[in-house]
């Protein structure tokens, strides 16, 4: 699945439009405080019945994630690798589902790959294919890499493969959508956009 944000480079409001046919898959909406963000909402653009429905929070103050209801704080769900150079993240949402690595790479667009820490490839002969695609990239975010003064900006764009898809798919928006909040975050703390 490939969308696009409607938004050039703010993820925090936005709606997420598929490619082929430019239709409204989720919305993104951000409450923010005097000082701070509070919550940051995913949206299902499409519910079965009434209004769009929050399919996916992000808690900021609280540091939390919430899937369907389903709160986790996110030291239980993102791990840091134990060598300190390393820039990459651990994410997993239970224990009985896939661990992904997320690294920014090339300063240009995140990258979402599986991780050979998962108990089940092992137990689990059915999943043979998973352990086969193990360490693959099955998603990115490509964010635009700098502000422009002229020209038009290209737009924010995630390619989520159907091993994603498959019962991660809010997750890893979430997961991505805090990624790139901190990101951009960083980069306004040290002075701008850097080259």
């Amino acid at each position: 699945m490939e969308v696009t944000f409607d938004n050039q480079s703010n993820v925090l409001s936005a709606q997420i439009l598929a490619v082929h046919d430019g239709s409204v898959i989720y919305r993104i909406v951000t409450d923010e405080g005097l000082w701070s963000r509070d919550h940051t909402y995913l949206k299902d653009a499409n519910p079965a019945v009434g209004e769009p429905t929050n399919v996916g929070v992000i808690h900021w103050k609280e540091k939390t994630f919430e899937i369907y209801g389903h709160k986790k704080k996110l030291s239980d769900i993102r791990r840091r690798p134990r060598n300190l150079l390393k820039k990459e993240r651990f994410w997993r949402w239970a224990p009985d589902r896939k661990e992904y690595t997320v690294i920014y790479h090339n300063e240009k667009e995140w990258q979402v790959s599986t991780t050979s820490n998962n108990p089940e490839f092992a137990r689990n002969a059915d999943r043979f294919m998973e352990a086969l695609l193990d360490g693959e990239v099955v998603a990115s975010f490509s964010v635009p890499y700098r502000p422009k003064l002229f020209g038009k900006l290209k737009p924010m764009v995630v390619n989520l493969e159907t091993v994603a898809l498959e019962k991660d798919e809010v997750f890893l928006f979430l997961v991505l959508i805090y990624s790139e909040c901190k990101r951009q975050d960083k980069m306004n703390a040290s002075g701008g956009w850097q080259g």
